[in-house]
């Protein structure tokens, strides 16, 4: 469903590449007042901007220009289809990590020729998946996965096309050590002394076809420094490798470019590219880039209505409607998103916790934060929730999971409608 919203003439005196502006003290996304979409629709509710998504793809897009490439979005930021679709009309890949996620980008319209399948414990089930729908490359990471894999395509008639993931012992500088993925001690990738021999394997495997190389070394990357680490921990065993008569169509070099959550200087798509096409385009190798976060992360808003305001310990608790459930990143990730009232209504500051309603000390949404203090019944906006926001909500706490909802200029469209208690238990049997 879409609701028209008039036209509002102070919207051509705004930055055009903001999708978040205020217009006579009210939030807007692009052309529609925020207040509008939760008289519709309630809170907690996710916001998009179609505009924003289809920017951030372009730049990068134009920037990574000068080399063949495809820009393989990584669904685990955000998979709702409608923001697919936007991504799959403008010519974008997936970068998948399930099953699931195989689907949903198909159902999207995405190709399977524009999909690589990455993640360390992909199942047979999830293999032949791969294989049905023909999909660009398995980026494999193990020498178990890469024989499973062979096998199976034999059995199937088919030939799995691949790239190794190589673990090139690069500790990236991100906020959280969960998102370093480079270094020798995680799990992912094959350590770059042991790749060379796995890739004799896979030349010899009659089930593999192998396509390419794959590295991806952390999220939230601010600087283009490590990238070009990374790139040159492959550029030398891409060489070997074509001297060993085992060529390469595509290099992989993952996803992690990051964006401003404090307004924090963040790498550009031209800084990026600045940084890998000439070394990319002496391969004359295809360039694969799986970004997601850059491409939707500040896109999204989380709104939410204050339900009390209370005081204690020295503390004075904004409490909303929305919790840990909705938005986890605060609290799994120390994540930092800057909140702000949807309404200005001119008050003092003050500093406060914004927490929700979670039967859980962790459950927070900002602390020891300093806005102006709202009312209960008043909203309040979260930013830059557009990557890993709703996608990796839950059910905790028996709470539905939030409406998404999708603007495109004056038009809201709700693209995931607000889950019921009969969503919750529709899976139980035996009631």
């Amino acid at each position: 469903m879409a609701t028209r919203i008039p036209d509002i003439s102070a919207a051509a005196t705004l930055d055009a590449a903001a999708p978040f502006q205020r217009q006579n003290d009210v939030l807007h996304c692009e052309d529609v007042p925020l207040p509008e979409l939760v008289a519709r629709w309630g809170t907690p509710l996710y916001v998009y901007s179609r505009g924003a998504v289809r920017r951030r793809y372009h730049e990068l897009d134009e920037a990574l220009s000068p080399v063949p490439h495809l820009i393989a979005y990584s669904v685990k930021a955000n998979p709702n289809l409608a923001l697919l679709r936007t991504l799959a009309e403008m010519g974008a890949g997936a970068d998948v990590v399930s099953g699931g996620e195989l689907r949903r980008a198909r159902m999207a319209g995405i190709p399977g020729e524009r999909i690589v399948f990455s993640g360390v414990g992909k199942t047979i089930n999830e293999l032949a998946l791969g294989l049905n729908e023909e999909i660009y490359a398995f980026n494999v990471e193990s020498e178990g996965e890469l024989c499973a894999l062979s096998d199976l395509a034999c059995a199937m008639g088919k030939k799995a096309p691949v790239a190794i993931r190589i673990n090139p012992d690069i500790d990236s500088p991100t906020p959280h050590h969960y998102t370093r993925t480079g270094h020798a001690a995680t799990k992912f990738g094959i350590a770059a002394a042991r790749a060379r021999d796995l890739y004799s394997i896979a030349a010899r495997l009659q089930g593999i076809r192998v396509l390419g190389i794959d590295v991806h070394i952390g999220s939230q990357i601010l600087d283009v420094a490590p990238f070009g680490l990374a790139l040159d921990a492959i550029l030398e065993l891409v060489h070997k490798l074509k001297q060993e008569d085992i060529p390469l169509e595509f290099l992989d070099l993952g996803g992690g470019l990051g964006i401003s959550y404090q307004g924090e200087p963040a790498a550009t798509a031209q800084a990026f590219a600045d940084a890998v096409v000439p070394l990319v385009a002496e391969t004359g190798l295809r360039l694969v880039v799986e970004p997601g976060r850059y491409i939707v992360g500040e896109a999204g808003v989380l709104l939410t209505r204050v339900i009390y305001v209370k005081e204690g310990g020295g503390k004075r608790f904004v409490i909303t409607d929305a919790g840990m459930n909705d938005l986890i990143r605060p609290s799994h990730y120390s994540g930092w998103h800057a909140v702000e009232p949807v309404e200005s209504h001119d008050r003092p500051l003050g500093t406060v916790d914004i927490v929700g309603p979670i039967c859980e000390t962790g459950d927070f949404l900002a602390l020891d934060r300093e806005i102006e203090i709202p009312k209960p019944g008043e909203l309040l906006a979260i930013h830059t929730v557009g990557a890993y926001g709703f996608s990796m909500s839950s059910q905790y706490n028996q709470r539905p999971r939030p409406a998404e909802v999708l603007v495109d200029g004056e038009t809201a469209t709700l693209v995931r409608r607000r889950e019921t208690f009969e969503d919750l238990v529709a899976a139980e049997v035996g009631l």
